[in-house]
C-alpha cells in the first residue's frame, strides 16, 4: 500500500484538470450526512438567484471583481 507522501507526489504530478476532478470526487465523497432540507434550501437559493439574473432584474459581475471587492472590505 502507497503511503500518504507517495500519493500526494503522484497526484500533483497530474495535470491540473485531472486533479481537479480527484478534488471534487474527494469533497463528493465527504458530503455523506447532508440534511435533505438544508440541500432543497440551497437548491432553490440557486435557482432564484439564476432567474433574477436571466431577468435582469441583477447584474452579475466577474469573479475577480468580486474578489478583489472582498479583499477590499477585508482590509478595512
Amino acid at each position: 500500500m502507497r503511503s500518504i507522501e507517495q500519493l500526494t507526489e503522484e497526484i500533483l504530478s497530474l495535470p491540473s484538470r485531472s486533479r481537479a476532478l480527484l478534488a471534487e470526487k474527494i469533497v463528493e465523497s465527504l458530503e455523506f450526512d447532508t440534511d435533505p432540507q438544508i440541500q432543497a434550501a440551497w437548491v432553490n437559493e440557486a435557482k432564484q438567484r439564476r432567474d433574477r439574473v436571466r431577468n435582469g432584474e441583477i447584474q452579475p459581475i466577474p469573479g475577480e471583481e468580486a474578489l478583489a471587492q472582498v479583499r477590499q472590505l477585508l482590509d478595512r
